[in-house]
């Protein structure tokens, strides 16, 4: 890793899981980290449920969109987080992949999706901790 290390988050439909993680790393890491997100097959729009949670905790991610995974999204990223999303997710050698088994929020009430988001803020804190020794 030259200079800032990268992260892309990658889930199906880059609705939910990979969007609370960007949100809360961005958040976190305080602009430390380049951050990045993607779907295999992604949604016309962000989970509102997701929207709603991440709020609830101020982090707004209204504005972001679901963006499609591209070769080059993993090619400019130093670690790779997949959310389920199986064999779409194209592999490079040398780069650092994790799979974070998640609840999936789709189709979830916010009682639901409350506990997926704190287990992400969780990991993503031990992300940034490995990402950016003290």
């Amino acid at each position: 890793m030259s200079g800032k290390p990268s992260v892309l988050f990658v889930c199906v439909h880059n609705a939910g899981r990979s969007q609370m993680a960007a949100g809360w790393l961005a958040h976190l890491a305080a602009g430390r980290i380049e951050v990045r997100s993607a779907g295999s097959a992604p949604a016309e729009t962000i989970n509102p449920v997701a929207v709603e949670a991440m709020a609830e905790v101020g982090i707004d991610i209204t504005a972001e969109k679901p963006k499609v995974l591209t070769t080059e999204a993993v090619q400019d990223s130093d670690v790779v987080i997949t959310m389920g999303c199986g064999d779409a997710c194209p592999f490079f050698p040398g780069k650092r992949y994790e799979d974070w088994k998640l609840e999936d929020p789709a189709g979830q009430g916010i009682e639901a999706v409350r506990p997926i988001r704190d287990e992400i803020k969780a990991r993503v804190s031990q992300l940034i901790a490995e990402l950016l020794p003290a």
